[in-house]
């Protein structure tokens, strides 16, 4: 069955995932904030700033009206910036459908809450639509989606009905949508490994090789994995592809912002230097903060996360932060 749908959010993933939708004949329609961005997208076809070189088939719509992309829509896929979700949340409220699908693609954790976007979206949405809310994550460079490369994600969901619904909207050739009923695992996962592939990325700019990075891999896999068991996750999501796959994908790949910009810290260059001239955000900038305070919280001990924290607000040496992390006392595994 076709859907309409409104891609809310037209960047890079938000465009990629309208083109996935539109190739399955879905109608779509696709928001975007800047409005000069919009019509220099619905006039040539193509997402120029932030995907360019892939063209938008004629049944998406590109509109700066919200409104417009959400009014009617049986499904509503929300790829806004973490950081802007309760405020784009509350303006399209007012225009959703009865029993609309509500799907979020966006990854991190609000700071002045500490709240996960599933908890977000519930504070801000109608009651009646806390049960058809879904939240997809997973290993998935937006251009290689755009490119039609294989790519499977994970969709979790409190309905698993609804899951299943989702799930068979979003799937296609290329693109592979698994369930999960692990909300708080899958979205922990998506946004705690952008705090990981900064450190990956400072590593890189560094200089060090396979050894510490695989390292870094494992151990930032655990700090995960034991911060979501205490907020009530299944620890073995951490093992799928909302943990361990979209790990291992935004920590050795070269499309990856958050390790791109863990480099530039790492070859000795400021943060507040790197954002000034960044068009796209690296969500692990925030979640940094966000989850250090949940280590706090929950009396969970994560020190690649507290490294990452000291190295972008309190300017620590990148050398100095390994050097601390590797002389910590001696345990088990």
């Amino acid at each position: 069955m076709k859907e309409t749908i409104g891609v809310i959010g037209g960047g890079a993933w938000g465009t990629a995932l309208a083109l996935v939708l539109a190739e399955k004949g879905h109608g779509v329609a696709l928001w975007m904030y800047e409005k000069d961005l919009a019509e220099e997208t619905a006039r040539t076809r193509e997402n120029r700033t932030y995907l360019p070189g892939f063209s938008l088939p004629a049944s998406v719509e590109v509109t700066p009206v919200l409104e417009t992309a959400v009014k009617g829509k049986t499904v509503i896929l929300s790829v806004v910036p973490s950081h802007t979700v309760r405020a784009v949340a509350k303006q399209f409220a007012p225009f959703l459908t009865d029993k609309a699908i509500i799907i979020s693609a966006s990854k991190g954790i609000e700071i002045d809450t500490l709240m996960p976007l599933s908890e977000v979206f519930k504070d801000t949405l109608p009651k009646p639509f806390h049960n058809r809310l879904c939240f997809l994550s997973g290993p998935s460079f937006a251009r290689e989606v755009a490119q039609k490369m294989p790519t499977a994600v994970s969709l979790a969901s409190y309905d698993p009905a609804l899951g299943k619904k989702a799930q068979e909207i979003m799937s296609s050739s290329y693109f592979r949508v698994y369930t999960n009923a692990d909300v708080m695992g899958v979205e922990l996962g998506g946004s705690l490994k952008n705090v990981v592939a900064i450190a990956a990325g400072v590593l890189e700019g560094l200089g060090y090789g396979y050894n510490t990075m695989a390292a870094l891999l494992t151990r930032g896999l655990a700090e995960m994995a034991r911060l979501g068991a205490a907020m009530g996750a299944n620890p073995f999501t951490f093992s799928g592809l909302a943990g361990m796959g979209d790990l291992v994908l935004t920590c050795t790949g070269g499309l990856s912002r958050n390790r791109a910009l863990g480099v530039r810290l790492g070859k000795g260059e400021m943060l507040d230097d790197i954002l000034k001239g960044a068009k796209t955000v690296a969500e692990g900038v925030k979640t940094a903060k966000a989850a250090r305070e949940l280590a706090k919280k929950y009396d969970v001990e994560m020190p690649v996360v507290e490294e990452v924290y000291q190295i972008l607000y309190e300017n620590k040496d990148p050398k100095q932060a390994v050097k601390d992390i590797m002389n910590r006392e001696l345990r088990e595994e």
